[in-house]
């Protein structure tokens, strides 16, 4: 795969938020809620006059949203995770939260062959033990229409994961750790995707 099969920026706008910044912003609400609501409507005015902001930004996003994605907690990132307690729902967050917990690992361990092999595994294993649990919380959605949309949504994961597993052949032919960045961003923007449904469908 070459980097025309990703936008390099598309992932970057709909992480930046909940991945870069809002985690910011939750830190800054414990202290002081008034400061953060006031750099909330700060961000949103911003967007609104800048909204080319997120893709005109010079530093390797990409990379950072995935450095940043291994610091974020659970309760940081409760949007992406279901309330619901049954084991079924639990086993689905456990294993989200995995599997961008290992795909934040690359960055720091891309330059080391051996140690990057042994992610790749577990990156492997943990995409599989993600579907896994999609199937399982899938008994639980009411109606074939809820059913059909997060069946939608684990093809795209499906499909997405196929691309970075191409990404990853091209790496080691081409040396361009951009792409794998990239890739590996779709695949958390992916992850949030599925939680998101089963979210809006089960909660």
């Amino acid at each position: 795969m070459t980097m025309g099969d990703h936008a390099p920026n598309a992932p970057v706008a709909s992480l930046v938020y909940p991945v870069l910044i809002r985690p910011i912003l939750v830190q800054i609400e414990r202290e002081n809620v008034a400061s953060s609501q006031t750099l909330r409507a700060a961000l949103s005015r911003v967007e609104a006059a800048y909204p080319r902001l997120h893709a005109d930004l010079s530093v390797n996003m990409n990379e950072s949203v995935l450095r940043l994605q291994g610091s974020v907690n659970e309760t940081d990132s409760s949007d992406y995770r279901v309330t619901r307690t049954e084991d079924a729902f639990q086993e689905l967050n456990r294993k989200s939260a995995n599997l961008k917990r290992i795909l934040s690992r690359i960055p720091d361990e891309i330059t080391d062959r051996k140690t990057f092999l042994e992610t790749i595994k577990q990156i492997a294993s943990a995409i599989k033990k993600l579907l896994d649990a999609v199937t399982e919380v899938s008994q639980f959605i009411p109606g074939m229409q809820g059913k059909q949309a997060l069946e939608h949504r684990k093809r795209d994961f499906v499909k997405h994961s196929k691309k970075f597993s191409n990404t990853l052949k091209e790496y080691f032919k081409e040396g361009q750790a951009n792409a794998v960045f990239v890739s590996a961003t779709f695949l958390i923007h992916q992850t949030n995707l599925i939680m998101l449904t089963v979210k809006d469908k089960c909660e």
